[in-house]
């Protein structure tokens, strides 16, 4: 009796399996291929598919013809240009009246010598004050929240934080007008710098960010200093002072300014005098000024360090011309270091052991619950890394595609019955629009996976992308070994390195041969 054995052709080679096998091979390469063609596919029949989907196709989604729109807001995306714009570092420094802000800011401007930095003041915003104010002056409560302009801070903010220059006013503390001086100009810089005693106060603020320090500094040392300040600089006298110290500062120190302790990041006790302290905050500055922007707004998103030896990869990646074999090699070599990458942000528990030599070596033992899930198909490629890096480790599937306008359908997955004890490593080596990477974690979420166990891996993203996932998944981490500019209009990630998926498993040409082997 004959026996039907036939042969599928991939990527040049040739493979030997059963009838059944063979249509679930092209059943998996008709549904990752058939994105681009579903609309012309019909009732045709499964040959007539398979001629469909040799065609180009993109990892993610398709959307030919659809205007991009955010998962959440509904509104479009931005367009490549707005992610060139470099980010400022900002920072708020909070506090009482003279607990030693402006000594802090200095301190730091001092060791940023090297880096653009900039200094704007709460007091520069000041509202002038009109003419019954004026005649009741010493009624008129300089602490509370109402005394600012905040819009006017936030107008001003918003024009440095997009590289305009604008002019601050310099407030007048002895005819309480701020059109006195000439307004100084501020340029764009790398680090900006805000100092006030409420600027914690209005959340509209708080939100612009990156570091938030609040100078703790004992209440009679700051009276001490207020007294010797506003005598010399202010021209008061020093009942005046105790006055409005006791009338106006503290109670508006104990109801509005010590509140906002609770909103900072780093607390300083003794302000200009803690040098410990601002050496490390100059230290954690550096180290921010040297990460992506997008990774100065998202602390779950990590970029690998770059170096001339990953650059060099990406080159030869992202090159048209480079062949297959040097695409695939260079391509794994990048994606085992986004996956050890990854690892190093599993959990682990202290371990000693007793080496050959008789001594004790304390270490780290590997988080031992752990499970990786690749995006069909261009996530496979990401497969081999990780079963060498984690020996014997389970790996689940997720196929996803775009149904016409209403958004993403899973066609298919297979997980491990337990994966919601484990931590998840996502794998994907594009991470574009976003779309299809939400709907993955989704399903993860959904099968009981918690986000923070999920780890999303890829080897280039765009930030578009990346707003998209860390927005609606702020607890995942996302490991990634460069960031690109954005998409063009038809939300191809660029520069990026084209189709992914057919240039490493060399589908470009891809065909299925069916040829009828007859045994005896």
């Amino acid at each position: 009796m004959s026996k039907e054995m036939y042969t599928y052709k991939s990527g040049g080679g040739l493979y030997p399996m059963s009838l059944g096998n063979l249509f679930d091979s092209i059943k998996l390469k008709c549904y990752s291929n058939f994105n681009r063609h579903l609309h012309t596919m019909g009732s045709k029949s499964v040959v007539d598919m398979i001629e469909a989907s040799s065609g180009v196709h993109f990892s993610g989604f398709h959307m030919d013809n659809l205007e991009a729109r955010n998962t959440e807001t509904g509104q479009p995306t931005t367009s490549a240009a707005d992610n060139v714009l470099k980010q400022p570092f900002v920072i708020g420094v909070a506090g009482g009246a003279a607990s030693g802000k402006t000594t802090v800011c200095d301190m730091i401007i001092q060791q940023l010598h090297d880096q653009r930095v900039v200094l704007v003041n709460q007091d520069s915003f000041y509202h002038n004050l009109t003419e019954e104010e004026l005649a009741r002056v010493h009624e008129y409560n300089f602490d509370h929240p109402d005394a600012f302009d905040t819009d006017q801070l936030l107008s001003s903010m918003e024009k440095l934080r997009h590289g305009k220059a604008v002019d601050i006013s310099n407030y007048d503390f002895k005819s309480y007008k701020n059109n006195v001086f000439p307004a100084r100009r501020v340029n764009p810089s790398d680090v900006i710098l805000l100092e006030g005693i409420l600027i914690f106060h209005d959340p509209r603020v708080r939100e612009l960010m990156n570091m938030k320090i609040f100078v703790d500094t004992d209440a009679d040392v700051r009276l001490a200093r207020r007294i010797r300040r506003d005598t010399v600089e202010k021209g008061r006298d020093i009942g005046t002072v105790l006055d409005q110290y006791s009338k106006f500062v503290k109670p508006a120190f104990d109801d509005f300014i010590l509140p906002t302790k609770k909103y900072a990041d780093i607390i300083i006790p003794r302000g200009g005098d803690n040098h410990v302290a601002i050496d490390l905050i100059v230290q954690h500055i550096r180290t921010k000024l040297g990460q992506h922007d997008l990774c100065k707004i998202y602390p779950n998103l990590y970029v690998i360090h770059s170096t001339f030896q990953i650059r060099g990869m990406h080159t030869l990646i992202r090159d048209a011309q480079t062949t297959k074999h040097d695409f695939v090699f260079y391509a794994d070599r990048l994606i085992r270091l986004v996956v050890e990458h990854g690892l190093g942000h599993l959990p682990f528990t202290e371990k000693q052991v007793i080496t050959p030599t008789g001594s004790v070596y304390t270490g780290v033992d590997f988080c031992k619950r752990l499970c990786g899930v690749s995006v069909i198909r261009s996530g496979e490629s990401m497969e081999n890394a990780l079963r060498a890096c984690c020996k014997g480790i389970k790996i689940g599937k997720i196929l996803i595609h775009r149904e016409g306008d209403n958004g993403q359908q899973l066609i298919y997955e297979k997980l491990p019955q337990d994966i919601s004890e484990r931590h998840v490593l996502l794998l994907d080596p594009i991470l574009g629009t976003g779309n299809s990477a939400v709907q993955a974690i989704s399903l993860l979420i959904s099968k009981g996976v918690p986000e923070p166990n999920i780890i999303f891996l890829n080897l280039i993203s765009a930030p578009q992308g990346v707003h998209v996932v860390c927005k609606s998944f702020p607890r995942i981490k996302i490991v990634t070994s460069e960031i690109d500019i954005g998409l063009n209009e038809d939300f191809r990630v660029v520069p990026g390195m084209g189709e992914f998926g057919d240039r490493y498993f060399g589908t470009d040409d891809d065909e299925v041969m069916l040829t009828q082997i007859s045994s005896n």
